[in-house]
């Protein structure tokens, strides 16, 4: 499970419910259950129709990436590029298809094999970019799919909170109830906006930085693919392709090294 999320769930729900109890308020007080379902049903609803039935099916999908902990080990990568580039300079690039076998990366496999097929390095960019592009696309919908919730959620709070009132104001002989009565109605708009800024919101924020990353390392794999179709020189390949990453990522020079 990815740490910060579960962490920043925890921290959001809990600063909530212990700034309740130190106004000396009871958390039982939180509990509405009709504003539980103007919310989260209204939400609901509200962001299907802005989607397609296949696309929203991809919801349990995007939430075990929200909290899956996805590392992409770049160096790794960029250390397998290098190894195809030393091979395909000693025994050609035809030499590199019995290490396909043993490749998991779908992207890398399909780019490699473009290659060793002998496919236009501009056919090879063209098609490995067009991949990318709808990648980036699927992921940009994912996170929309969120970022809609959360732009739903607080609007749905307030109308819960309009319906509450428009409830009290019908019963103003009933003096006694009149304060429960307004506080509940108020708890839509709590539970708006706060599942909105702490879990919606958040989550499709999540997406885009997962797809981020992603793209970061297909853009290395591509980089490295042509190189290695170029055959350009082991160590120009792993110098073009440790530019991708931050200075603190990338492998020391052997003089540094060792000092």
């Amino acid at each position: 499970m990815d740490l910060t999320t579960i962490l920043g769930l925890v921290v959001g729900i809990g600063a909530l419910l212990i700034s309740v109890v130190l106004e000396g308020g009871h958390l039982v007080s939180l509990i509405s259950l009709p504003a539980f379902v103007v919310i989260f049903g209204g939400t609901i609803g509200a962001t299907a129709i802005g989607f397609t039935l296949e696309e929203l099916k991809t919801v349990p999908t995007l939430m075990r990436i929200a909290f899956k902990d996805e590392k992409h080990d770049v160096s790794s990568l960029i250390a397998t590029l290098v190894s195809f580039a030393e091979k395909a300079r000693r025994e050609g690039l035809l030499a590199l298809e019995e290490d396909l076998n043993g490749i998991g990366d779908k992207f890398l496999k399909k780019g490699m094999q473009l290659v060793i097929d002998g496919t236009d390095a501009e056919l090879v960019r063209s098609i490995m970019e067009t991949e990318l592009a709808f990648i980036q696309e699927r992921h940009h919908k994912g996170a929309s799919i969120f970022d809609a919730a959360g732009g739903y959620a607080p609007t749905m709070g307030i109308i819960g909170t309009v319906m509450g009132l428009v409830h009290v104001l019908g019963n103003l002989t009933d003096t006694e109830s009149l304060g429960p009565a307004i506080s509940t109605a108020f708890l839509a708009t709590l539970y708006g906006i706060f599942s909105a800024n702490i879990f919606f919101l958040p989550i499709a924020g999540k997406l885009k930085n997962r797809s981020a990353h992603q793209v970061l390392v297909y853009e290395v794999t591509l980089e490295g693919i042509l190189s290695v179709q170029a055959g350009d020189n082991p160590r120009i390949v792993e110098e073009k392709l440790e530019a991708f990453l931050a200075p603190t990522k990338r492998k020391k020079p052997q003089a540094q090294a060792d000092d």
